[in-house]
């Protein structure tokens, strides 16, 4: 009698053959990403200064009122800021609008109670 042949499993690292709907949607998801560079972000901003109260423009907290603790310099100067609720996080000055700015709104929208 003879022996059946032994067949093993395809490798999960294996690329010969055509690729999964699911694989070639991370793949267009990956190419339409665009990365912007905000080249003025190393000017930084004069206007920020300890204890000026903000809106952060960018990041976890978009959109937040917080209050400046620190400025740190560098190559892209930033400020330690914290928010509202209390949470602290360090943001590049050019991404925080300062109170009296145009855009600066000195409430933050809440939400109607249903």
């Amino acid at each position: 009698m003879r022996r059946r042949k032994v067949v093993y499993p395809p490798a999960k690292t294996n690329t010969k053959g055509g690729a999964s709907p699911a694989a070639d949607a991370r793949a267009a998801a990956n190419a339409n990403r665009a990365v912007t560079i905000n080249l003025q972000a190393m000017s930084g901003r004069a206007d920020i200064r300890q204890g000026t109260r903000v809106r952060i423009g960018s990041g976890l907290y978009e959109g937040e009122i917080a209050t400046v603790e620190s400025v740190i310099g560098g190559v892209i100067p930033a400020a330690l800021v914290r928010t509202a609720a209390g949470q602290a996080r360090r943001v590049r000055t050019v991404d925080l609008l300062p109170e009296g700015a145009p855009g600066f709104a000195a409430t933050e929208a809440r939400p109607e109670p249903a």
